[in-house]
């Protein structure tokens, strides 16, 4: 009754995948054996060490949960064994602190480890555990037999001993776990010894903690990297996230729409920036006024607050200081004066000026939020207080952007020899950081102060590590001439990157990738800057020689048909 080769049982095997398939899978078989032949002749399947390797995982997970019946059934139906029995010998005794029978296990593992010289830091860390517990139970002379006799002979690790040693005169207990800095004898402490000491040992003798959930957050992690639009905080415990699907963020959740077109200014606006808090974004423009608008918690729409006017050359550079109170705005190459504004009240605090042969064209905080540096491309460089007083003046240095570092010394300003330098006003040095071919018309810097965004002329957008002083990325597709356009990083943890361009759109990067992911389309003039909201990581401004500032957010809430047809306003460049 059957073909040639095949057992009588072959159904009641192992199928193809290595799952079991008993009658019930639908198949009939005439089967003429009796039952305790089928038995004999079941074939194994020979698994494959990946398969292998995978009902160990499922295994210690599953042992973990403490379904111990369940796994005894799994290791016995696969074939498999879930440690080496050594191994589950070593466990027993390292949990139930026989400490002598652990030892004795070590010369056992010995013979399956991979580096012998091991075996001396596993018996250390075995012998400090039992000395602690002896030291915890205030036996205090089998301690010191256990320091002198057992400890010290391994001639390893010195400087442990000593600390170890200093632990006898802990006068009880509460102060012997602080000083150790130990959960004291128990389940705990003693399972966090195993851990380490597993570290000792081939995988294949005895299983690192946890595999499988350390597995599946390194897979959830890595899906999270590979995602162009990830733009929300890592949650890193897997039970914020479904393993039944690959994790997958939506464009239509990303700031690529047009939610506001803000058109109250009257002429070019050349300038926008969100405060330090994420609550205003101030417009400069030609048109010679400042605008503060209010930011919406909810639902992230903006308002006029106020208007500062009378900047009679127009506005081409604000910045906030740290703790929002003030916005300092500075005008184009010939103006030689900058205000001080208080954004309270709307009052002005401080007008300055130097001379009428300056040109006060950029700004920058100290991180003290008492002082800002100010200079211009005609030679001005100097730091000032609130009121305007000149406190240190560099003679000579050509100013084109500044940036004030968070160690509140250092001052990066980019100059007309096409490099960023770094000055401090303290002890008056400065070095080069920075050298490109073409001149850098702006440039800004991330949180952390380690990477500087700059954008050159002709050249476009340049990702620079100001540690190592290295050019890390140059970013793809804006057209840049000899306009200054100010581009941003953004979104959650400054993975992001945006940008104006000539071509009237506004581009964004993943920080990591050189191709834009969106091209956001709307303004019909140059786009001179930039801002992403610090707080409201799917909130984004433009502002364009058309006279409007655009408010970019996530798609208005529609069904996936229709998001599909919104796509025009975001062409689509990643494939």
């Amino acid at each position: 009754p059957f073909p040639p080769g095949a057992s009588p049982a072959s159904n009641h095997g192992r199928s193809r995948n290595g799952a079991s398939t008993g009658p019930s899978s639908g198949t009939s078989t005439v089967s003429t054996a009796s039952g305790s032949e089928v038995g004999s002749l079941k074939k194994k399947k020979r698994l494959s060490q990946a398969e292998e390797d995978v009902i160990r995982l499922i295994g210690q997970h599953l042992h973990g949960l403490g379904l111990n019946q369940t796994v005894d059934l799994l290791m016995q139906e696969s074939g498999c064994r879930l440690e080496h029995p050594s191994a589950t010998k070593f466990r027993n005794h390292v949990m139930e602190g026989e400490w002598d029978k652990a030892e004795n296990d070590l010369n056992e593992l010995r013979a399956l480890m991979h580096s012998p010289n091991a075996i001396v830091r596993m018996k250390f860390l075995l012998l400090q555990q039992k000395y602690l517990e002896y030291l915890e139970d205030g036996k205090v002379l089998e301690a010191l037999q256990v320091l002198r006799g057992e400890l010290t002979p391994l001639k390893y690790n010195t400087d442990r001993i000593h600390v170890l040693s200093g632990y006898l005169m802990c006068s009880h207990a509460e102060d012997l776990r602080a000083k150790a800095e130990w959960e004291g004898k128990g389940t705990a402490s003693r399972c966090r010894l195993l851990d380490k000491l597993q570290t000792y040992l081939p995988p294949s003798v005895m299983l690192p903690p946890r595999r499988l959930q350390t597995l599946l957050r390194q897979a959830v992690e890595l899906q999270r990297d590979r995602c162009l639009y990830h733009n929300t905080k890592l949650d890193s415990s897997l039970d914020s996230v479904s393993l039944l699907l690959d994790h997958v963020c939506s464009r239509s959740q990303f700031p690529c729409y047009t939610q506001q077109i803000l058109t109250e200014h009257c002429n070019e606006v050349w300038f926008c920036k969100f405060s330090n808090d994420g609550t205003k974004l101030a417009t400069g423009s030609k048109d010679t006024t400042v605008i503060i608008w209010q930011v919406d918690p909810e639902s992230h729409q903006l308002k006029l607050l106020r208007t500062l006017e009378g900047h009679a050359y127009g506005v081409s550079y604000l910045a906030w200081s740290p703790d929002d109170t003030y916005l300092i705005a500075c005008g184009p190459d010939d103006c030689s004066e900058l205000w001080l504004w208080n954004v309270q009240t709307g009052e002005l605090r401080t007008k300055m000026s130097q001379s009428h042969e300056d040109s006060l064209t950029s700004v920058a905080w100290n991180p003290d939020g008492k002082r800002f540096v100010t200079g211009g491309q005609r030679g001005q460089f100097y730091q000032c207080d609130l009121d305007g007083n000149l406190l240190d003046s560099w003679e000579g240095v050509r100013v084109q952007c500044l940036w004030c570092l968070s160690d509140g010394r250092t001052v990066l300003a980019s100059d007309t020899h096409q490099r960023i330098r770094g000055y401090n006003f303290e002890d008056l040095t400065d070095r080069n950081i920075v050298q490109e071919d073409h001149p850098i018309m702006s440039f800004t810097v991330s949180k952390n102060g380690r990477l500087a965004l700059l954008n050159v002329a002709t050249q476009g957008v340049h990702l620079w590590d100001l540690q190592d002083r290295v050019l890390v990325r140059k970013y793809q597709g804006v057209t840049q001439g000899f306009y200054t356009i100010h581009s941003c990083f953004g979104g959650h943890n400054e993975d992001f990157i945006a940008s104006g361009s000539e071509d009237h759109k506004v581009y964004i990067w993943h920080r990591r990738s050189e191709l834009p992911i969106a091209e956001l389309t709307g303004h019909t003039r140059t786009v001179n800057c930039v801002s992403w909201n610090p707080a409201i990581p799917g909130l984004m401004a433009s502002a364009s020689d058309d006279g409007t500032v655009r408010v970019w957010g996530p798609a208005p809430f529609l069904d996936s048909q229709e998001v599909d047809g919104l796509n025009e306003n975001c062409s689509n460049m990643d494939s």
